[in-house]
């Protein structure tokens, strides 16, 4: 090699390889978590390594699961969506009204009441984009406002009542039982973690959402505008919440206007610990999916192990610290092996 060879040449990672390392280490460290938590919680709780108890987890989580999907894309810009409880309250109450209409076939009120539900979602969620690029404000405040505009809307259009009798079609659907232990409603839930996995993984419009987390500055001096893709990713966190609505009537079978509460936290606690950073720019969509198993096998396991509900939220908060904490040190190792 020629004495006057720039040595910073040599060390220069290949991007691919660099990249794929990166996720590959997020998401086997939160892999090893849950791997690790659920064989204690099948040491130590009774009834936890059933196959009853794995099939309630899988239904428990399908919800959060397809909030947390869209919330990803949200966090990754570096940004927060408080408002998608109460989007999906109000979505549930759309659907819902949509769904009992005696007018309509049931096949065509539940088609409708999909379309109904997606689009809510997303306009709620192009709306939040929209204002905090527009007046250059903060996601948490907008969002923060749309959650209560959301949940008002929910009561006015169920004039503030539980609405029931959704098609039996469709109710039937939501009890389907796939080999005995994966409900309908995950495999739901996986389809949308498939997609958002498969856009974020092989689209330009994936690695922009990345590039904007990780220097908004460099895309637009690259002829992109970031107000168009940060406007894209809350439209795609007020459509999964669409989707999650029509996943939580599946479940539930009913539309509440008080659906939702606290969901948003459940969310993003997801996305926190499955490896996604709050600065933007880092995470995985599949490291969500696992962050919301290790929340409810984490509620599941101290349950059966006769924790008092005032210790759940101790456990997980803890948790999600700790993921946090974690995440500062995963980025200075990182950082030292580009060196």
């Amino acid at each position: 090699m020629p004495e006057g060879t720039d040595r910073a040449s040599e060390r220069k990672p290949n991007t691919f390889w660099d990249n794929l390392l990166r996720i590959s280490m997020r998401e086997a460290g939160v892999a090893i978590a849950l791997l690790v938590i659920v064989l204690f919680f099948s040491a130590t709780a009774p009834y936890f390594a059933t196959s009853e108890n794995f099939l309630k987890i899988f239904v428990q989580i399908a919800i959060n699961t397809v909030l947390a999907s869209g919330m990803t894309f949200v966090i990754l810009t570096g940004g927060i969506d408080l408002s998608v409880g109460s989007v999906l309250a109000l979505c549930t109450v759309v659907g819902a009204t949509i769904m009992i209409d005696d007018r309509l076939p049931a096949w065509a009120a539940i088609l409708l009441a999909f379309i109904a539900c997606v689009g809510t979602g997303a306009i709620c969620g192009a709306v939040n984009g929209w204002v905090c690029e527009k007046w250059k404000l903060p996601s948490f405040i907008v969002t923060l406002g749309m959650l209560n505009i959301a949940s008002g809307l929910a009561r006015v259009v169920s004039n503030n009542s539980t609405i029931t009798g959704l098609p039996r079609p469709f109710v039937e659907f939501g009890n389907l039982i796939l080999w005995g232990v994966l409900p309908s409603i995950f495999l739901i839930a996986i389809g949308v973690i498939l997609i958002g996995w498969f856009v974020l993984r092989f689209t330009v419009f994936g690695r922009f959402i990345f590039a904007i987390g990780t220097n908004e500055e460099a895309v637009r001096l690259s002829g992109h505008n970031p107000r168009v893709y940060k406007i894209a990713a809350f439209t795609i966190s007020g459509l999964t919440a669409g989707v999650a609505a029509m996943v939580y009537l599946l479940r539930l079978n009913i539309g509440s206007p008080i659906a939702g509460i606290g969901y948003e936290l459940n969310a993003i606690a997801a996305v926190i610990i499955g490896g996604t950073s709050l600065a933007g720019g880092k995470g995985s969509i599949i490291g969500t999916l696992v962050g919301a198993c290790i929340l409810q096998v984490l509620s599941t396991g101290l349950q059966l192990l006769g924790a008092e509900d005032n210790v759940k939220p101790i456990v997980i908060g803890t948790v999600i610290v700790l993921a946090v904490v974690l995440d500062f040190y995963r980025s200075r190792l990182l950082r030292m092996m580009e060196r």
